[in-house]
């Protein structure tokens, strides 16, 4: 019944992150506490003295998540083997502590930099059958200078990883994964590209920014992926801006998978096809109009991308049109959206699958769907987008998001060919029979509880379409979920 005093219990790996994780963050919180009513200086400034400044950073998260019939129970039909459990609870949570610097050179330009960190956690199983499982993970760790060179023209260089988004998020945005091994799945704390050099030359509202980077990937599924590029964007002072990205993939061993001729049989999957593929992207967006078009904003974004060694020629695209109710209560925003994203076509030997890179992939950026995005990347898919925008208060904010998601060509890998099968009549079969892949609804609350607390609160709902009752052979279930977080952030 008693521990002898002679014995000693080792905590494991879990308890001992956990009891970390919770003396962080409640050091931290007394901490802020402590310097809240101190609104006379930033407590995060740790020196500011003759050219150098000194800041500390810390953000760190709790965000619990409840998952119903995930996946719309695929796994009971397509591997019913696997044990997979369409119903699941989890806690996830992370901390980034940093540290930043700047210094004013005699010359006038200034030296900066950062180092950061990530902790994260799992507990409980995740959507990816996945949990009770962290990493620690360098973050931030860039040198950089800025400075201001003769006619206007001004420059930043920077070394190091940092995050990097360019664009609208299309391509290039998301810097590093997290999840599986690294835990946080939902919050994906992780953004920053483990390998990044980046310069940039602005002149008035022109800019130009050359790049390589190498993306922070997990250990387990490591594509030794590196990428370079250059992009251009102006950016009017009304608001608007035009752009175009150009990327190429200088090293890859992440595979393609290719559609079976004429759609009969397993997809092909090709190792390291990923590599010298290349992509030009173009975004823009309207500046503010008057008259019968005030309170109207228009996106528009499109790409091509093609790999002649392994005959690669696809396209993407997005466009959207907003408009704000100004006049009325809470200030309402309806826009309006179609995106879509080529698959390959079975009937030809070109490959058209559309490799969506790095995009961001958040509701709000380029998710296709709420919940469907966790199951369809951005190729062979496309979506019709509604999203309703309220602020009953400024710190307020409730988001309506509706997606109708289809495919854009059958018979042919929509994700990666996990959906690859023997059907009703003995044939190996891959992607959906039926465009129609499904219609998510997704209600999101935001709160700002003050300038370093904020709340996120939502619900979530996918109801299948025909292609995925053709795959489980029946009527599927809707998919469901919800969550509720917390993030503070100095």
């Amino acid at each position: 019944m008693f521990q002898s005093h002679s014995v000693r219990v080792r905590p494991s790996r879990k308890v001992l992150w956990y009891r970390s994780f919770l003396t962080i963050s409640v050091i931290a919180a007394a901490s802020f506490a402590e310097t809240a009513h101190a609104q006379e200086r930033d407590p995060m400034l740790f020196h500011d003295a003759n050219g150098f400044k000194v800041r500390g950073h810390l953000q760190f998260g709790l965000n619990a998540v409840a998952e119903r019939n995930l996946f719309w129970d695929l796994a009971g039909t397509t591997a019913p083997g696997s044990g997979f459990d369409a119903d699941t609870n989890w806690l996830e949570g992370y901390i980034k502590p940093g540290l930043s610097f700047e210094y004013q050179l005699d010359a006038g330009a200034v030296l900066y930099g950062k180092l950061s960190a990530v902790a994260s956690y799992t507990w409980g199983t995740d959507a990816f059958d996945t949990g009770d499982t962290g990493e620690t993970t360098l973050e931030e760790a860039y040198l950089a200078i800025r400075g201001d060179l003769s006619n206007g023209l001004s420059y930043d260089l920077s070394f190091g990883p940092r995050e990097l988004t360019l664009g609208t998020g299309m391509l290039i945005a998301n810097g590093a994964t997290s999840g599986f091994e690294r835990g946080a799945l939902k919050f994906g704390p992780r953004k920053a590209w483990e390998r990044a050099a980046i310069a940039r030359l602005s002149y008035g509202d022109v800019t130009g920014t050359a790049f390589f980077l190498d993306p922070n990937e997990l250990p387990s599924t490591d594509g030794h992926n590196e990428l370079a590029g250059v992009d251009l964007r102006y950016d009017a002072p009304a608001g608007g801006y035009l752009g175009a990205t150009y990327v190429k993939v200088l090293n890859s061993d992440s595979p393609y998978p290719q559609a079976a001729l004429g759609g009969n049989g397993p997809p092909s999957v090709t190792p390291g096809a990923r590599e010298e593929t290349q992509t030009l992207g173009i975004y823009a967006k309207t500046n503010p109009f008057e008259g019968a078009l005030a309170n109207w904003s228009f996106t528009g974004d499109l790409a091509y991308q093609w790999n002649d060694r392994i005959d690669l020629e696809a396209w993407a695209g997005r466009v959207t049109a907003g408009y704000t109710f100004a006049n009325l209560p809470w200030t309402p925003n309806v826009t309006l959206g179609y995106q879509s994203f080529s698959g390959d076509d079975p009937d030809t030997t070109k490959l058209e699958r559309f490799d969506p890179l790095y995009y961001q992939g958040s509701p709000s950026a380029w998710a296709t769907g709420s919940k469907s995005a966790s199951t369809f990347i951005n190729s062979n898919v496309n979506a019709l987008t509604l999203a309703i925008r309220v602020q009953p208060t400024r710190q307020d904010t409730l988001t309506l998001r509706y997606a109708h998601i289809r495919a854009n060509e059958l018979n042919s890998p929509v994700q990666f060919g996990q959906a690859t099968r023997v059907d009703v009549n003995g044939n190996v079969v891959a992607g959906v029979t039926d465009r129609h892949l499904a219609d998510d609804l997704f209600l999101e609350y935001s709160r700002i509880i003050n300038r370093n607390t904020f709340l996120t609160a939502g619900i979530s709902v996918s109801f299948p379409g025909a292609g995925i009752d053709n795959v489980i052979g029946g009527n599927a279930d809707p998919w469901t979920g919800g969550f509720v977080n917390v993030v503070i952030n100095f």
